[in-house]
């Protein structure tokens, strides 16, 4: 499924792209791919990994000291509920709690590492290697499902652009966090009684995979066998090239006569849909995040909660008799060999996305949907944020901020828009750094159970919010 969506991402972004005219140029779909995929790797990655050897030193003193063994012992009779297939005593169990333990919290990034620990101690108990278990696709859905109690972002945001309760979306984001966290946990149990989610399915595939490809590189003597290896293109195949290189020359065309691509807007009518794309390139804003009142005490347990827990893993575990400073960089060696196997993965989804937002895509998506939003009332203001949370941090983080700072915009839908933000998680990136990181390329259903999550956190946000807010 992933495979499809990745290259269904990249020839729609394109083919729309070229329609609007956004192939080049500062905010056109070649300059974002490549701005982005250098912040993926020196924004994202590099910092990871130095987060990454922090934490997994932590946990390794956590190990060692025996504290993982006795929160286990604590919370595992309630999540061998949700992990039949992990032993309650197993270092797996220890690496999910910690990892659940700093999404409610609000850690961020700092959560990511014991959630890739979690991954890596999952895969010790995966009896076929690149594809995903049912415990893999439980724990990435949850994940997606984004458990918060603290969603400090949101809450910064609010508090810089004046609005009266910023704090007050706590309680909503709880709210929808719950739901979509149950409704992760359903989707999940589900679709894994499916025949075309099963472990048999995808191992049988893998197989046909592997066998395919010892095949293409085992010695062949005679020069006719070898000629056999090659599939024949076919009508279908011979079709599809030319229609590639068909599509190649329209597009050249389109940027070499940009006066036929603005009769083929007209023609379509998507000339307004141009003008409103370049002036919402031009307002976006930088805000500041200023915390005061309430606000100040909301963050400051969160930014509180990293230097307590190093404190007393890092105590506790001296007194415990571990030998510290040695165990914790045995733990911080493995950071670096993981951020190297993520690599591929994010670079992979990172361009897509940014083909898929840059294109303008999800804007047409946006006014095509507008009557049946409307109808259904659903605020269409806030379908960009319910498209791009799941694709984009950054991203959703720029539609939020559009949104805040629009004074058209209803309150009611600032304050629903901050809950979906904060009660939602970027699903995709989730799954491309986690699974990578395992080398797991049969993910089953974990990105379904995953978009079944976001979309029960972002209709369970618009519901709390008209409920608390009004509106």
């Amino acid at each position: 499924m992933l495979n499809w969506i990745w290259m269904g991402m990249i020839v729609v972004g394109i083919v729309v792209a070229a329609l609007l005219g956004r192939l080049a140029g500062g905010d056109g779909i070649v300059v974002g791919m490549f701005e982005s995929i250098e912040v993926a790797i020196m924004g994202i990655l590099l910092p990871l990994s130095a987060v990454m050897m922090l934490w997994l030193g932590i946990m390794r003193l956590a190990e060692k000291s025996g504290m993982i063994q006795a929160l286990s012992k604590i919370i595992a009779p309630v999540l061998q509920l949700i992990f039949p297939q992990v032993p309650k005593d197993h270092p797996a169990m220890g690496a999910i709690i910690m990892n659940m333990a700093a999404n409610i919290l609000g850690l961020g990034n700092s959560a990511t590492p014991l959630g890739l620990k979690a991954m890596q101690e999952l895969e010790t108990l995966n009896p076929h290697k690149g594809v995903a278990t049912n415990a893999m696709c439980t724990f990435l859905a949850i994940n997606t499902s984004s458990v918060t109690i603290i969603p400090a972002t949101a809450i910064g945001l609010l508090a810089a652009q004046g609005m009266a309760k910023p704090y007050a979306i706590v309680s909503t984001t709880i709210g929808a966090t719950l739901c979509s966290t149950l409704v992760a946990i359903i989707a999940v149990k589900v679709f894994e009684r499916l025949p075309m989610f099963s472990v048999e399915r995808a191992v049988e595939k893998r197989q046909r995979k592997e066998v395919s490809k010892e095949d293409a590189s085992s010695p062949v003597k005679e020069e006719e066998e070898d000629e056999k290896k090659l599939k024949p293109l076919g009508t279908f195949g011979i079709t599809a090239v030319i229609a590639i290189f068909v599509l190649f020359a329209g597009i050249v065309a389109l940027e070499a006569r940009p006066d036929w691509r603005s009769g083929i807007q007209e023609t379509l009518g998507l000339t307004g849909v141009v003008e409103q794309l370049n002036a919402e390139s031009a307002s976006l804003e930088k805000v500041d995040t200023e915390k005061t009142g309430v606000l100040r005490w909301v963050m400051a347990f969160s930014v509180a909660a990293i230097p307590f827990i190093l404190f007393f893993f890092i105590v506790y575990a001296a007194i415990r008799g571990v030998r510290v400073y040695e165990e914790f960089v045995e733990g911080a060696k493995e950071g670096w060999n993981v951020v190297i196997r993520i690599m591929p993965f994010l670079v992979a989804m990172i361009a897509a996305l940014t083909i898929l937002r840059n294109s303008g895509a999800l804007f047409i998506l946006k006014n095509a949907l507008g009557s049946f939003l409307s109808f259904i009332k659903f605020p269409p203001d806030l379908l960009p944020m319910a498209l791009m949370r799941p694709l984009s941090g950054s991203g959703s983080q720029g539609v939020l901020i559009e949104l805040l700072t629009n004074p058209a915009i209803s309150e009611t839908t600032k304050y629903t828009a901050a809950t979906m933000y904060g009660s939602t998680e970027t699903t995709f990136y989730v799954l491309a750094v986690y699974f990578g990181s395992v080398a797991i390329r049969r993910t089953r259903h974990a990105l379904a159970a995953g978009l079944c999550a976001d979309l029960a956190g972002v209709i369970a946000a618009v519901v709390i919010c008209k409920m608390v807010f009004g509106g």
